[in-house]
């Protein structure tokens, strides 16, 4: 996994609420356990019609969402059964960050497990994104803050803070999954033990 320190960039909305992991990526392409090639998999069915040409109307298929590592989605996102796939395929889509005021547990557990940052904010400042589509935002994972542009109309840049557990923040700062971080602890938990069998 890559570290995710800080991240400066377009966002991409989908103001759907209740978006599933079923319409992240549907069930038929679960049959596989490897990440790669996921990317073409997600939103599937909203990307491509039955013939498997693209869907000019979706977001997704836009030349900006390319360049958008910041997803912004409606409430309640990542609901219904649990699939590491789902965030297998954000990631391999491009986007490092999902934004929402309600992510489902286990979606945001999976997610920050495999160095996706799912972020909540409230009501207002996740109001604020959706009607901002491609807003420039730039995220830091040290001092968990989202900063919002100045977008006109009277509307000054300003900061929200957003909470996110220390464990996870420390393995998105070292681009490392659980078993890596332990794995990096290796000699001194050797020395730990040599001490425990001297005691």
């Amino acid at each position: 996994m890559k570290p995710l320190r800080t991240l400066d960039s377009c966002s991409l909305v989908i103001a759907q609420d209740n978006i599933d992991t079923d319409q992240i990526i549907p069930a038929r392409f679960l049959t596989t356990t490897s990440r790669e090639g996921l990317g073409e998999a997600a939103f599937a069915d909203w990307r491509f019609d039955d013939q498997g040409e693209s869907r000019a109307d979706s977001p997704l298929n836009g030349p900006a969402a390319k360049d958008c590592e910041i997803l912004v989605a409606g409430e309640n996102f990542g609901c219904g059964s649990s699939r590491e796939h789902a965030v297998w395929a954000l990631m391999q889509f491009g986007f490092r960050v999902v934004i929402s005021s309600r992510i489902a547990d286990i979606f945001r557990a999976n997610a920050l497990k495999n160095g996706l940052l799912a972020i909540e904010v409230d009501r207002d400042t996740h109001r604020w994104l959706l009607a901002h589509p491609a807003a420039r935002l730039t995220i830091d994972v040290a001092l968990g803050r989202l900063d919002l542009p100045a977008a006109g109309g009277g509307d000054e840049a300003r900061s929200v803070s957003f909470e996110l557990d220390p464990f996870a923040r420390i393995c998105l700062l070292e681009g490392v999954d659980s078993l890596g971080y332990l794995l990096a602890q290796a000699d001194d938990i050797a020395k730990f033990e040599q001490t425990r069998e001297a005691a």
